[in-house]
């Protein structure tokens, strides 16, 4: 086919699309949050034919989700109609907390993990500040386990990073 002949792509279209397409893939740890949320897609750039590369960061190196990530932005992709995928792992600068987004901290106080922050952590079900560390671990590698001083609740920390 020639140039000529060739119909442009709306490439600003197809990027809206897989940028809903990536917000619908939930974190598979905290499924209350996308990898979107989570600052775990770190870019979309669409070709002139189409094509799509995403760009993927891992939350920590050795993370065992990021295998199940990537297959299902893939799936995610693929059944919004986006056949020619490239997926890229971009590992500097390395992820930080600092990248989940508003909304994401939102919502992992919504279901009961307090979002990172810089002060004092604050319980997700009362709002008091007199909690404690009960565990550098919690449900996940990434949070660690708090209680309430306040409301006597436990609760996961999402670690700041």
């Amino acid at each position: 086919m020639s140039a000529a002949l060739r119909v442009p792509v709306d490439r600003d279209a197809i990027e809206r699309d897989v940028w809903r397409c990536l917000a619908a893939v939930a974190d598979p740890e905290i499924p209350v949050v996308s990898i979107v949320d989570l600052g775990i897609v770190r870019h979309v750039r669409v070709g002139e034919r189409g094509d799509v590369e995403v760009g993927l960061t891992p939350t920590y190196s050795g993370c065992p989700a990021t295998s199940v990530i990537r297959a299902d932005v893939e799936r995610a992709l693929h059944g919004g109609g986006h056949r020619a995928l490239r997926l890229v792992d971009v590992l500097a600068p390395p992820w930080t907390t600092d990248w989940i987004s508003a909304e994401g901290r939102r919502k992992l106080a919504a279901c009961g993990i307090a979002p990172p922050s810089p002060g004092p952590v604050v319980c997700p079900h009362c709002g008091s500040s007199a909690t404690v560390l009960l565990s550098e671990f919690g449900s996940t590698p990434c949070k660690a386990l708090h209680r309430c001083e306040s409301c006597r609740e436990p609760f996961d920390h999402f670690k700041c990073l």
